[in-house]
């Protein structure tokens, strides 16, 4: 009877644990979820990618695309829900543009706040285009690389599931 108890707490204990890789299943790589706390990073924290998919952040809405966002933005808008396509380059490929515009249509700050928009966003770490949802990501050298699309569809409106929750030893 003991034994069965203890063996409840410790999966109880053990189903509450924010650290280690994201085990939502979909499109694009699972990443360390480094927590969703609106604090900003503590000195010395490091994003585990660049661009960063999940992390310490001040909530900081984003106010349009097709321009570079701060990790505070960029972060914010993957914790309500939102994807973000990363790009390299001086200006959006047009393929970018017309998927985040059949998806999602173009920027509008309140999808934004619902997560439920497709952000086009200068990045230099992008490395070609880089598809960003919470604790997953996406990398193609294609803008027209048909999985960008089911990543955008598969991932569209997921907030972060601790949205909000402060970060355990992320750093």
């Amino acid at each position: 009877m003991l034994a069965g108890a203890l063996a409840a707490l410790s999966l109880a204990i053990s189903s509450r644990d924010p650290s280690g890789v994201a085990t939502r299943e979909g499109p694009g790589e699972a990443l360390a979820d480094q927590c969703a706390s609106h604090t900003g990073p503590p000195p010395g924290f490091r994003y585990a990618t660049r661009p960063p998919a999940s992390g310490p952040h001040r909530p900081r809405l984003p106010r349009g695309d097709e321009r570079r966002l701060s990790d505070d933005e960029l972060l914010h808008a993957l914790e309500l829900g939102n994807v973000v396509l990363a790009y390299d380059a001086r200006r959006p490929p047009r393929e970018l543009r017309a998927l985040r515009d059949e998806v999602a249509g173009p920027f509008d700050v309140e999808l934004a706040a619902a997560g439920q928009a497709v952000l086009v966003v200068e990045h230099p770490a992008a490395e070609g285009i880089t598809a960003l949802a919470w604790a997953r990501r996406l990398r193609t050298g294609d803008p027209a690389d048909p999985a960008l699309r089911e990543f955008t569809e598969a991932w569209l409106g997921q907030a972060a599931p601790r949205a909000g929750d402060a970060c355990r030893d992320s750093g």
